[in-house]
This record gives C-alpha cells, structure tokens and sequence, in this order.
C-alpha cells in the first residue's frame, strides 16, 4: 500500500519509524512545512521523497493512504484535503479541536468510502486488549466504575489545558473498555501557573448504563503516574503503565449479601488472592500502524474509528463547558453511529 506522511515534527518520527517498518506499507513521500524537519527526515529516510506542498502530494503520487501526524490545530484542514482527494486517512489524536470539524470528516470519509482512523494510541496497548477481554469473559463480574490517574510534573503547556494535553488516552480507553458514550460530564480544576490554562481536572463522565469514569489529570503533581482501576462486581483491576513487566494486577476482592447465619450485617466484605496474569507486551505504535494498514486493505472498521475520535472530542468539549460551569454537569449527545 502506497503511503504518504504529513508532519515530522513532535510526535512524527515515532509514527514514521513503525510506519516504515512495515512489510505491507511503502511511505513514498513525507510532507512538511518546517524545511528544517524535511532535512531531518530525508537524513534518515533517503528512500523517501519529501516536499512541503500538501496538493502536490495528493495529486502527482498514486497515494492509497496519508498519515497525519501534525500540529492539533492543522488536522481538520489537511484530513479534509486527504478524504477530499480520495485517500484512507490517519489522523493522530485529537482527531480536531472541535466536534463540528469531527463530524465533517467522519461524513467525508463515509461519502468517499474511505478509512478515517485516529490515533488513540493506548486502545493498541497489549495490557488493555488484555483487560477488555477479561472484562468481556465477565470474570471480573459487572464493571461499576472506572478511574484514571495521569499526573506528572511538566510538561506545561501554553496552548491547552492538562484534560486537552493527557486526558484524551484515557477517555478513549474508558469509552473502548466500557463500550458506550457518557451522557454527561462534570468537572473541576484550577489554573495556578497560567490563567485560563488549567494545570489540574477532576472530570466525571457519566454514562447511560449507570457506570461512571474518573479522570484525574495533572502537570503539577511531584510524581509521574499513569494507572487504571477498574471496579467490578467480583473482582477488581489495576493496570498501572508505569511498571516494567507487571502492569496489572487482579484483586479477588468484593462486597457481597451477608451470609444467612451472619445476624445483624447486610453486608458482608470478601478478600481474596492477588493475581498478576502475564501479558506480552509489544509496541503499541507498531500496533497502531498496521491495524490502519489492515483497515485500509480489508475496509473493516477501525478500533479506534472516526466515531470514536468524535466522540473523545466531544468529552473533552463538555469537560471545558463544565469547567466554565464551575462544574455543573454538561448533557452529552450519543452519536447512535
């Protein structure tokens, strides 16, 4: 599959170098409008052609697909230009910075018949796969809720908030694992180094089965954690990304109806083993690269889809109208698609 790649800046070398490593996928050119990036990239890529004219790309190269790896701000514009042109388009998350322009390319890529994937990295993390499956084979019993803790001190950023900057991995993995849309979002924050910039959230998604998500996200915090916990009726789960091999860890904890004899308690508290199931971890960028590739070869629906990055734009959407709201829950409307 012919391939062609936009922005070598930030983020892009890691796509490029999992990109280019793909048997079934050959980049055949790279866009930039930074000169100084296009040399970078052809010191490391000979093998690919590069200009900084994005027309010119999708027009004088038989391209079967583009990779967008640029700026948040740029990513409406040129995903629309791709769709437009006819090609299958990657775009790294957030898929835009309004649910509008969301919504005008999840229709361009259904009216032109083409793959519209986002980038929601963690969804092709092994551990999580793992996890949707053990809550899928319902082992862990009903999920009741779920939080997320993503802190960190640094890096802190000028042009979005910390829920902007962290929080869309995690509200992409709470809507894969519970696979729903919330209703409704609440949250609360502060903008200690920058106004208007808040450094730290407390969001609440709620959602219509009645289970909720919590995400906590900040770049003012003294350390760096990045970790899961799943509640269900049986047992309960942590996945904590932070640790080199052991990343989750099953509680055969629970509350259940008190036993018959046990006068006096309605409940009873049950402890059991601790659990740490072995998952082979691979690359999820790697991971990431080929199930696009795959998508745009067979035309099946990506995991992380158009309709997904919509829906992480609307969550972060409805957590800054909450904000604003000093934290009065914003309705969400459930894109039924």
């Amino acid at each position: 599959m012919r391939v062609g790649f936009v922005g070598f800046g930030y983020w892009g070398p890691n796509i490029l170098r999992n990109l280019d490593r793909l048997a079934s996928a050959d980049v055949v050119v790279a866009c930039d409008l930074n000169p100084s990036n296009l040399v970078k990239l052809q010191a490391a890529y000979p093998h690919i052609e590069t200009t900084g004219d994005l027309d010119r790309m999708l027009s004088d190269y038989e391209l079967d697909a583009v990779v967008v790896a640029s700026s948040a701000p740029s990513h409406a514009a040129i995903a629309s230009k791709v769709l437009e042109a006819g090609k299958h388009c990657f775009v790294e998350k957030p898929l835009t910075l309004a649910s509008a322009d969301a919504k005008r390319l999840v229709d361009l890529a259904a009216q032109h018949d083409r793959v519209l994937m986002v980038g929601h990295l963690m969804v092709y993390h092994a551990a999580i796969e793992w996890i949707r499956g053990y809550i899928e084979s319902g082992e862990l019993g009903e999920v009741r809720y779920l939080y997320f803790q993503r802190l960190n001190l640094g890096k802190v950023r000028a042009d979005e908030n910390s829920f902007w900057s962290l929080a869309p991995h995690d509200v992409s993995v709470a809507l894969y694992l519970l696979g729903e849309a919330p209703d409704s979002v609440s949250a609360s924050g502060a903008d200690y180094l920058r106004d208007g910039v808040h450094d730290v959230v407390f969001a609440n998604l709620h959602f219509p089965s009645g289970r909720m998500a919590n995400i906590h996200v900040s770049w003012l915090d003294p350390h760096k954690v990045r970790r899961m916990t799943v509640v269900g009726s049986k047992k309960m789960l942590v996945f904590d990304d932070m640790e080199a091999t052991d990343k989750i860890w099953i509680y055969d904890k629970g509350v259940e109806p008190a036993d018959a004899m046990a006068y006096g308690e309605d409940l009873t508290l049950r402890f059991g083993d601790i659990r740490v199931p072995y998952v082979k971890l691979s690359e999820p960028l790697a991971a990431e690269m080929g199930h696009f590739v795959e998508c745009c070869r067979t035309g099946a629906t990506p995991r992380s889809s158009g309709i997904d990055g919509l829906r992480t734009v609307q969550v972060l959407e409805a957590t800054d109208a909450s904000l604003v709201a000093n934290g009065a829950p914003v309705a969400m409307e459930v894109d039924e698609r």
